[in-house]
This record gives structure tokens, sequence and C-alpha cells, in this order.
């Protein structure tokens, strides 16, 4: 990682919720959530959170470098609804090594909609594919 990313550092980052993003959406290619509200998904929100972490992360990348959350610990405590805006703000709150830990809340300009922490690992994306190269030979995934 490149230097100049320090604890307490923060960002934003913003997202509308789309029809897509809801819990009726997820796994509707397997019939998993038909009758549910047609509210933001917390997996989706979770995804958010991530992203936003990488966004914040991004430009202190090393070339072949590239980050993985590993944990996630954060509350779903109010629905969102399609057409909302979203705001999740970040702060770096420790570095250890390869891995960054983050402090993130989300709200949608009326709630706050969740809020926790989340970890990502810094992973040298050669060695990283190698790694699944050969997870992909011992499952049986080969070509």
């Amino acid at each position: 990682m490149k230097p100049g990313l320090t604890p307490g550092a923060r960002a934003r980052f913003r997202m509308t919720v789309a029809e897509g993003d809801t819990v009726r959406a997820l796994f509707s290619d397997r019939g998993a959530f038909p009758q549910m509200p047609a509210v933001f998904a917390t997996a989706k929100m979770v995804g958010l959170m991530e992203w936003a972490c990488v966004e914040q992360l991004r430009p202190y990348y090393e070339e072949g470098e590239d980050s993985l959350g590993v944990h996630v610990d954060v509350d779903h405590s109010a629905p969102t609804l399609p057409g909302q805006e979203v705001t999740v703000e970040t702060e770096v709150e420790e570095i250890d090594g390869r891995f960054i830990w983050f402090r993130v809340v989300a709200h949608d300009g009326i709630d706050r909609i969740g809020a926790g922490r989340h970890r990502r690992a810094l992973i040298d994306t050669a060695k990283f594919n190698d790694r699944l190269a050969a997870k992909r030979a011992r499952a049986g995934l080969e070509g």
C-alpha cells in the first residue's frame, strides 16, 4: 500500500437505490423473496459499505494490489425505498499490516439505516489468482 492513508481519514460515497437493490430482487432467479417488501436489501447495503471502503482505499493501492472484505459487523436499522440516495461515510479506524479496519455509517437522507465496522485485507492480485487456480483444480472445476 502506498503511504498516506492514516487512521481518522474519512470519505463519503453515494448511490441511488434501484429496484434491483431490493430484497425482492435478491436471488430472484431462484424465487427466494418474492413476497418481501421492495426495500433496500441488507446484503446490498453491506456490499455498498464494502464498495465505499474500496473507493477510499483505491488511491493507495500499489500496482498489482487490491483488497478483499474479510469481516463485516453492521446493523441494518431502517428501510430505504428505491429512488432514495444512500450515503455511506467511511473512516479508517486502524491499519494493521495488510488489514484495514473501517467504521461505516449509511444514511438515506431521512434515517441512519446502518452502521458498524468492516475490515479489508490487501492482496497481491497475482498471488491470489494463483491460489484460486489451485483451489479450482482441487475442486475439479478445471475446463
